[in-house]
């Protein structure tokens, strides 16, 4: 069946979701019930929503649970995250908890530069190119002044512009390669700007510089935009106790313990198909409060895991050792976030989670991220080096599968109870649920 359509976008929303319906749905009332079931009532609120993207039919939510007791460099902080997976939010508040008896994160911003580049082509003397920018670098600065004013009063704006000459790689091409700083805010608009400022100045300047060839004048600007791989926008985050001081419950040989965890650890550093999986982990929790704080988490992930491959091979984000009796276990993430522009101000419930974390700064909300990524990543490693994963996992899942056979209060407290001792698995579950309802 041909379900092509042409104007779709100047179709009112209840024209696309009657499209949507007559066309992929038997019953297309139900269809059109669901989609705006999931309609704000107060229409402002929805409008909102509606205008953040284009061709909108309804809302897709995700669930907003809290992790507390995060204590970050000696302060207390209850972390809002936003995430679909079940027992993530459980592990970030079961490590805080963990840790904040025993020292607590420490956290550390080590720079906070972003990056941005024109890339374009240039047929001719390589030595003309580098004299004509050397001489054209302050009109780059001069000619962006209206942008960057404002960046310049919070202490932000273009720290560098370098040429770089990329023609071993591909031929004839060459980059601006500048350098931001953008303080509170992610930057995105603000280093797209400057950088489609900068190409306009290189064709012009280009045009008119005697020296060069009339092929050489005919700079070809192929693009101009950031870059998502902040190699100088690292945070650290960091836990360490004494070996004998992570003794708990399920740690009753702390050396064992610790000793399996580094090994864990290491075998995630020298074995990619274990990394990628580690380093989901840490992505389980910073992207949630990335999600929650209004951010993209989609660049933060290219980000970290480009940061992952930065030494020709793809390795664990986090690293830990043993040293003089004392366990540490640490990781260091490239994070380009904002707490203000974008979605921060837009978002009621962005607004208020950023309430919840007592409005961070971005190098603040940038150590609050690394945290939680470094508590989920203790979280994962101390339940595979102990009773396993699933276990913990399959128990928070349980209520999934219970909820996708509609099973009632009663047979929830049956089913709790007789898999309180026996393990969990998603055809076991639906066939006790049918043995009780023989």
């Amino acid at each position: 069946m041909n379900h092509e359509v042409s104007g779709f976008s100047k179709l009112s929303k209840i024209e696309k979701i009657n499209w949507i319906a007559q066309n992929y749905f038997s019953e297309p009332k139900v269809a059109v019930a669901l989609l705006q079931n999931y309609w704000n009532s107060d229409e402002k609120l929805q409008q909102l929503h509606d205008e953040f993207i284009e061709n909108t039919i309804s809302n897709f939510y995700l669930p907003l649970g809290i992790a507390p007791n995060f204590n970050i460099n000696g302060k207390n902080y209850t972390v809002p995250m936003v995430i679909e997976e079940s027992s993530v939010v459980a592990a970030a508040a079961k490590s805080a908890k963990f840790w904040s008896n025993r020292g607590g994160f420490k956290t550390t911003v080590l720079n906070t530069e972003k990056i941005g580049q024109v890339h374009f082509i240039y047929k001719g003397d390589t030595s003309k190119l580098d004299t004509f920018f050397k001489q054209t670098k302050s009109k780059f600065y001069s000619e962006t002044e209206s942008i960057t004013k404002n960046m310049q009063k919070r202490g932000g704006g273009i720290l560098d512009i370098v040429l770089k000459d990329k023609t071993s790689d591909l031929e004839n091409y060459f980059q601006l390669h500048a350098t931001f700083e953008t303080k509170d805010s992610m930057g995105a608009n603000f280093i797209n700007s400057c950088l489609e400022q900068f190409a306009k100045t290189l064709k012009a300047e280009a045009q008119n510089y005697a020296p060069f060839s009339e092929e050489e004048k005919n700079i070809e600007v192929v693009m101009s935009i950031l870059s998502n791989y902040v190699t100088n926008c690292i945070v650290r985050a960091e836990v360490s106790c004494p070996i004998a001081a992570l003794a708990e419950k399920h740690i009753e040989n702390p050396t064992e313990f610790a000793e399996k965890f580094v090994r864990a650890v290491q075998i995630a550093e020298i074995e990619p198909y274990r990394a990628v999986t580690h380093n989901k982990g840490i992505m389980n929790g910073v992207d949630a409060v990335v999600l929650a704080s209004g951010n993209d988490f989609r660049a933060v992930e290219a980000g970290a895991h480009a940061y992952a491959s930065r030494n020709g091979k793809y390795s664990s984000l986090s690293h830990a050792k043993i040293e003089n009796g004392i366990f540490s276990f640490w990781l260091e993430i490239p994070l380009a976030l904002g707490t203000v522009g974008g979605l921060t101000s837009l978002h009621p419930l962005v607004k208020l989670n950023l309430e919840i974390l007592e409005k961070p700064s971005a190098q603040q909300l940038m150590q609050v991220v690394a945290a939680v990524g470094l508590a989920q990543n203790f979280a994962a490693l101390r339940s595979l080096t102990t009773k396993g994963i699933q276990e913990g996992h399959m128990k928070m899942h349980l209520n999934n599968i219970l909820n996708q056979y509609h099973a009632t209060g009663e047979e929830r407290i049956k089913v709790l109870e007789y898999f309180k001792d026996t393990t969990i698995s998603h055809a076991s579950v639906a066939e006790y649920l049918e043995l009780l309802r023989k």
